[in-house]
């Protein structure tokens, strides 16, 4: 595909973001982070669907519902499970990521994974846009990098 064409089907794609709002001070990082990624590749903000949903638990369901639609490229999942005094949080991780798994297999439309499991907020602070990185943008980066490669396969992301 020549790069002028595949830059101006980039310019073209919608893509869904979805992110709990617990830990939100680590979410709203992971999402300034996601935003700016896809609008470095080409993507405007209006091209971009953000939906905010309670927490982790709840983002496959909303992914889920948004890829079966058939309007987005690509979709970004940003969460933050911190591990407290109980399991919960390694429940909440297994469900969120076996959830947002599931969306993109069953609709072949890649879902940049983008939630933190990490043991104590200043690791999350740290994974959301400190001294170890954005992953809002490395999930941002691996849905775009996904959706090109799938184009390989003919057709559209």
């Amino acid at each position: 595909m020549p790069e002028e064409s595949a830059a101006t089907q980039i310019a073209d794609w919608r893509v869904l973001l979805v992110a709990g709002q617990f830990n939100e001070v680590v979410t709203r990082r992971l999402m300034a982070g996601a935003v700016v990624t896809l609008e470095a590749a080409g993507i405007a903000e209006d091209r971009m669907e953000i939906i905010w949903v309670p927490g982790a638990f709840e983002i496959p369901v909303v992914i889920h519902k948004g890829l079966s639609t058939g309007q987005y490229n690509l979709a970004v999942a940003l969460g933050a499970v911190i591990r407290g005094e109980t399991p919960h949080n390694e429940y909440i991780a297994a469900e969120a990521t076996r959830g947002i798994g599931e969306a993109a297999l069953r609709f072949q439309i890649p879902v940049g994974f983008g939630v933190l499991t990490c043991d104590t907020m200043e690791q999350a602070l740290a994974r959301s846009g400190g001294a170890a990185g954005n992953k809002g943008i490395d999930a941002a980066s691996a849905a775009l990098e996904t959706a090109q490669a799938l184009l390989s396969f003919g057709g559209s992301a």
